[in-house]
């Protein structure tokens, strides 16, 4: 399909969301109502672009209790990824571009990630908590191929002997894993690889510029060989559409190395509920109420959830199967029988002599 194409039927390829969806922190919209009209119109741009953005800091303090992170590290926001479901569009807003094609094409480069991580680290009274890289956006998107931000802060960590936590679903991961050798052997990181589905059809509708299931199964593969723990989060189970693939994913996962998993059912706040309906419409036409009637059972009869505790999983009868045969599949395959517990007491401020007395 080409681009003249692709404007005709309405749909991108290659793209997650099919929408721009308006900005609801601006005030001004505008839309195109008359097709005659001779006046140039200012058409979607096709290509990714970059912006590189002033960021005071790159490390946050997560409040919310239940997401399993105390700080997170973003060098991008924004991501070529194109998750439909991806609940990081909603702050694409707070930048002032749409959650929709936006975040996909508009990618925020925090270049002065590592100064800034460097300046975190060395604050006064720092407790070397494990920190999440990323929180947000994937830190292997394709962005990183081309700004190598993420390797440079894996490198700082590892200087400082910093914990870290990540979590991707792109191979380009296994790209440093020299560095992550080196941090495992001193139990400072964990690796969790993002698979939730392993019908590739289901993929290059619902995340499009994803590596292949068959390759995330092969990066578990290879960082469990080199010694790096790894787990696998299924996430987030879409009911109706992923949620049946649950017993075939953990043993595949399993087969590989994986120790810990986990999961999440899908939740659509803000705007991205918008989004996914668009697009769950367009590609899934056949099981469109069966699967968004199947969502708002999850969440008290809506699609979105705020509720602490229960919006990561759910609630109700087809939450709890989900939670059941979750449960039963990590124990057949051996799975979360033993914890990881990452070493904070090794953290030190690289070129500092300590006092003798």
């Amino acid at each position: 399909m080409n681009l003249d194409e692709e404007k005709q039927s309405g749909y991108f390829k290659g793209r997650g969301s099919q929408v721009n969806p308006h900005n609801h922190f601006l005030k001004n919209s505008y839309v195109k109502e008359h097709v005659e009209g001779i006046d140039d119109w200012e058409e979607l741009d096709q290509k990714t672009s970059y912006i590189f953005g002033d960021a005071k800091s790159v490390v946050n303090k997560v409040d919310s209790p239940d997401v399993g992170m105390a700080y997170s590290l973003n060098p991008y926001q924004g991501c070529e990824h194109g998750c439909t479901y991806c609940y990081a569009r909603n702050v694409h807003e707070y930048w002032g571009f749409s959650a929709g094609l936006d975040f996909e094409r508009k990618i925020i480069v925090k270049k002065d990630a590592p100064n800034l991580f460097k300046k975190f680290l060395e604050k006064k009274g720092w407790n070397a908590s494990i920190i999440s890289l990323s929180g947000n956006t994937d830190c292997y998107q394709p962005a990183e191929r081309k700004f190598k931000i993420t390797r440079q802060l894996l490198q700082i960590a590892l200087d400082y002997k910093q914990p870290i936590g990540m979590i991707t679903k792109n191979s380009l991961v296994l790209r440093d894993i020299d560095i992550l050798k080196e941090m495992a052997k001193e139990n400072l990181c964990i690796v969790y690889v993002s698979i939730n589905s392993l019908n590739e059809d289901l993929r290059l509708k619902m995340e499009p510029r994803t590596t292949t299931a068959k390759q995330r199964l092969k990066v578990v593969e290879e960082l469990a060989k080199a010694g790096i723990p790894v787990g696998v989060m299924v996430a987030p189970l879409i009911p109706g559409l992923s949620d049946h693939e649950i017993p075939a994913i953990l043993k595949a996962v399993a087969e590989r190395g994986a120790k810990r998993v986990g999961y999440t059912v899908v939740r659509l706040n803000g705007a991205i509920g918008g989004i996914f309906k668009d697009w769950l419409g367009k590609n899934y036409p056949d099981r469109f109420d069966k699967v968004w009637h199947m969502i708002q059972s999850c969440h008290g009869g809506n699609v979105n959830d705020s509720r602490f505790g229960e919006r990561m999983c759910g609630g109700g009868n087809i939450a709890q199967l989900i939670s059941d045969n979750f449960k039963l599949h990590s124990r057949l395959n051996n799975l979360n029988t033993t914890a990881i517990d990452l070493d904070s007491s090794k953290f030190r401020v690289p070129n500092v002599q300590t006092s003798l007395f």
